[in-house]
């Protein structure tokens, strides 16, 4: 931006500036012989691209831009010598070719003139209404007198605020980026350094989450050189080298051509050469380069279905290579992309990566969010006819990402610029984003890495602060999980609001949202000190007096009666005895595996009734993630049931989930059902059994 703006007369601070006329100036442009001669020429190109775009655009709010923006950056100069106005006309002339719409056209040939000059906001607001001044606004800098240090992190908080808002600011400052780097190389090196790598760190990613691929290639390209001078020059030579390598893929695409016509299919076959980065990560990928490497080919349709048509026929008439398939179009990616991925072989065994998509995806693929058009336009616009006005009568941005929305949320958690900054730089290195499904139905867009911890925040907020476990795909997981693309989680939340995160959960969390709030959440709530620690007490076996309290009733006069400890028969379980050392008969239930193992060694069943005694002892286990209270509530819910405890273990935590031993006396039989639903519905428990315990059924 005003980087390269040079002007020795201008002052040191815009803020005393006399307001200029706008009218007066214009008019001096226009009826002026210099402004009068140069004015079709240096608006004719933009003109032409933009209409080739949108056929029907007026053209005089172009027109006026221009004479401001010459006027206004007049006697100002590049660092190349240029007059300055050609900056703005190449930034411009970049988003007409995407087919960015007027309005993005005519605050890009503006969005320096504040900075830069004499032309204040309020003027802007007057000659071109509120959307350009939001846009200009957007992407203007922050002065370092007022922000030292801070101003770059503080200015590109602004412009992530002002694009949460209109994604066109991020479209300009990427396009505006793209021609500074260009014309990088008047720059001091360590100057070109510094610039390249904000643009790789921040910059390249944001093109990449706004779909914006023509300016992320370009700009990856030129960082290449900037930062990797050596495996530039090693990737140009190999390319310059290889010049004719994409006549293999030529045949290829004729072969394809033949075999869409033959089968009916109308499309377009185009060999799209990689760029250089492209080539570069190919060959680290792969070794040797063989023909077919250095491009791939695009095939564009008219509608959906005729991807699909495209794709049956490649697989039938060449061979598919199935682990390079991708589905785009059903399941687009976080930044609007939507494709066919496949790659075929031919008889000599060189593989062509191949792209299917519609006409309008491709547009949408190159342009990204540019292509979308203005968010602000009524219902019936064709740029955005999905566009509503907002409840709160701001209209609603259709092409606001997720991923977007979620970066202003944490945002605005970080005040202090160094950690935006960092955080910032962190978020954007994430160079893959995956989709996860709630069970209602709604997605969320998680970095590729990202746990339950991550899903927990991302949904939920600060609500997330409860979070005692999840099901991925139906099963129970702990927060700790990875996720993958496409798995379905359900969050489960605690109803006490008094839980918190654990600081084991900063090991898990890799989104800045997630990251900050848990910190957040921890220092103001500091672990107490911790009493000294109890060792366990090691489950015991359930003992009581068999004779009168187990209720089973065995026709053996004199026989021992004893219910068996692998699976706590209680009434009204169907059971079966069998006699074992000293005559006692031990009971079992009809499925224990104990009773299937007596079985297999010969013994003879002995049948067992229960009583007239309704009172039982049972054991249960109850398996459930770790929070504070749990065992409060779990005892709670116990004592309502009407149930006394025996005895109760608790093992220590593993992956944070705790296990709960309870050897419980109830007064009848029939409430045990009651009580384990009960124990179920405690807040963090997700099962609750009888006990088990294989190695109580030895035979004795």
């Amino acid at each position: 931006m005003s980087a390269e703006a040079t002007n020795p007369d201008a002052p040191s601070r815009r803020r005393a500036r006399p307001r200029l006329d706008l009218r007066r100036l214009g008019r001096a442009a226009l009826l002026g012989p210099a402004a009068r001669d140069r004015l079709p020429d240096a608006i004719g190109h933009v003109a032409e691209a933009h209409r080739a775009h949108h056929p029907d655009a007026d053209l005089a709010v172009l027109h006026r831009a221009y004479v401001l923006a010459e006027i206004s950056h007049r006697g100002q100069f590049r660092k190349s010598g240029e007059p300055y106005i050609t900056h703005p006309l190449a930034v411009t002339l970049i988003l007409a070719e995407l087919g960015a719409e007027t309005t993005t056209l005519t605050a890009a040939l503006l969005h320096d003139t504040v900075e830069d000059t004499d032309v204040t906001l309020d003027q802007v607001r007057e000659e071109f209404g509120d959307e350009v001044c939001y846009l200009v606004d957007g992407v203007t800098k922050l002065e370092k007198v007022d922000y030292g240090a801070a101003a770059e992190p503080e200015t590109f908080r602004k412009m992530l605020v002002a694009t949460g808002n209109d994604v066109r600011v991020m479209s300009i400052k990427l396009a505006d980026r793209l021609h500074n780097m260009r014309t990088l190389g008047v720059m001091r090196p360590e100057k070109q350094a510094r610039i390249a790598k904000v643009t790789r760190d921040v910059l390249i990613p944001l093109a990449e989450r706004l779909g914006v691929q023509a300016l992320k290639t370009e700009l990856e390209d030129l960082v290449f050189a900037i930062l990797h001078p050596e495996e530039y020059e090693a990737t140009r030579a190999l390319i310059a080298d290889n010049s004719r390598a994409c006549d293999a893929l030529a045949t290829t695409a004729d072969q394809v051509t033949t075999v869409l016509r033959e089968a009916g299919v109308t499309a377009e076959v185009l060999v799209r050469p990689r760029h250089f980065v492209s080539v570069h990560r190919v060959r680290l990928k792969r070794g040797e380069l063989r023909g077919t490497d250095f491009g791939r080919l695009l095939v564009l349709v008219g509608e959906d279905a005729d991807c699909y048509a495209v794709l049956g026929e490649l697989h039938t008439c060449f061979t598919p290579l199935i682990s390079e398939f991708k589905d785009f179009i059903a399941a687009p990616k976080f930044n609007l992309y939507q494709s066919l991925h496949t790659a075929v072989a031919g008889p000599d065994g060189a593989v062509a990566e191949v792209l299917i998509r519609t006409h309008r995806m491709h547009k949408v693929a190159e342009a990204g969010v540019v292509a979308l058009g203005s968010p602000y336009a009524t219902a019936d616009a064709t740029t955005t006819a999905d566009a509503e006005p907002a409840e709160d009568g701001e209209r609603a941005d259709p092409t606001r990402p997720g991923w977007l929305a979620r970066l202003l949320d944490w945002q605005r958690s970080t005040p202090d610029p160094d950690t935006f900054w960092t955080s910032l730089r962190d978020h954007l290195a994430e160079d893959r984003e995956i989709t996860v499904f709630r069970p209602d139905g709604g997605t969320l867009g998680l970095p590729a890495g990202a746990t339950c911890v991550d899903a927990a925040y991302a949904q939920h907020g600060e609500a997330a602060h409860t979070c005692i476990g999840a099901r991925v795909n139906g099963r129970l997981a702990t927060l700790s999980t990875v996720l993958g693309d496409g798995d379905t989680v359900q969050l489960l939340l605690a109803q006490d609001s008094a839980s918190g995160p654990s600081p084991d959960w900063l090991e898990h969390a890799r989104t800045p949202a997630a990251r900050l709030a848990i910190t957040a959440w921890l220092q103001a709530h500091p672990e107490p000190a911790k009493a000294p620690a109890v060792t366990p007490r090691p489950p015991s076996a359930v003992t009581a007096d068999r004779a009168r309290a187990v209720g089973a009733v065995v026709d053996l006069p004199g026989a021992q009666v004893r219910l068996a400890g692998c699976c706590t028969p209680v009434p009204p379980d169907a059971i079966t005895g069998f006699r074992v050392r000293g005559g006692a008969v031990t009971v079992h239930r009809d499925e224990c595996p104990g009773a299937d193992r007596m079985k297999t060694l010969g013994r003879t069943p002995i049948p067992v009734s229960w009583g007239d005694t309704a009172a039982c002892r049972v054991t249960l286990v109850a398996e459930s993630f770790g929070r504070p209270r749990l065992l409060a509530d779990l005892t709670e819910a116990i004592a309502t049931a009407g149930a006394a405890v025996v005895s109760a273990t608790v093992e220590p935590p593993t992956e944070q989930r705790v296990r709960h031993t309870y050897t419980l006396q109830l007064p009848d039989a029939a409430g045990l059902p009651a009580l384990m639903r009960a124990m179920r519905d405690v807040a963090g428990v997700y099962d609750v059994s009888r006990v088990r315990h294989p190695a109580c059924s030895t035979v004795r």
